[in-house]
């Protein structure tokens, strides 16, 4: 890996430690490449073991929240946050989860267009309203996401997953991250 995932001159870990060099052979092994976000960290091994394991609760971790609705998140905020890197690869998840290759991009462009159910409609506006103004969150927002069927438990994934890419949306962009060129073709 000589070419350099970010605008910054930070190359990674030579050697990555075992239990890195695991978990980026299976990202070969699963995706066919490493994503950026994961060779951006490796400068750092402590902060590519934050970032991964808070990545990985949020994402993936069981949740009253699909995996395509915590996807569909990270694009609606990337989205408002006009996060190149995030909105490139987690429409290619939205693609890929979804079945839909055009549903990604809808989020991407405007979500308020895309064919998606009431609750996750509810869902998308919450998100975006944290990302363009959190303080103005009140009870009735949080009632709303109650009645569209979201446990409390529910409401406060949402509101990490939507935190976590206001900051990743911003170190992204800060830095120049690039998206995998893979990520252009994924589930078309």
């Amino acid at each position: 890996m000589t070419d350099l995932p970010t605008a910054l001159n930070l190359p990674p870990v030579d050697p990555l430690p075992p239990e890195t060099q695991r978990y980026f052979d299976i990202c070969v092994e699963k995706l066919g490449f490493v994503p950026n976000v994961l060779r951006a960290y490796a400068f750092d091994i402590d902060k590519l073991n934050a970032f991964t394991a808070m990545y990985n609760d949020l994402m993936l971790a069981p949740s009253g929240l699909s995996k395509l609705e915590r996807e569909m998140v990270a694009v609606a905020v990337s989205a408002e946050n006009r996060c190149f890197y995030c909105l490139v690869a987690h429409g290619a998840a939205v693609r890929q989860l979804s079945g839909d290759p055009a549903l990604g991009e809808m989020i991407a462009m405007n979500y308020r267009v895309a064919p998606i159910d009431a609750r996750q409609r509810a869902m998308l506006d919450f998100a975006v309203t944290i990302t363009r103004a959190s303080a103005t969150i009140e009870a009735a927002d949080r009632q709303s996401l109650r009645d569209h069927g979201l446990s409390d438990r529910d409401i406060f994934d949402l509101a990490s997953v939507a935190g976590f890419f206001n900051m990743t949306n911003r170190v992204a962009s800060a830095i120049a991250m690039a998206p995998n060129p893979e990520y252009h073709g994924q589930a078309r």
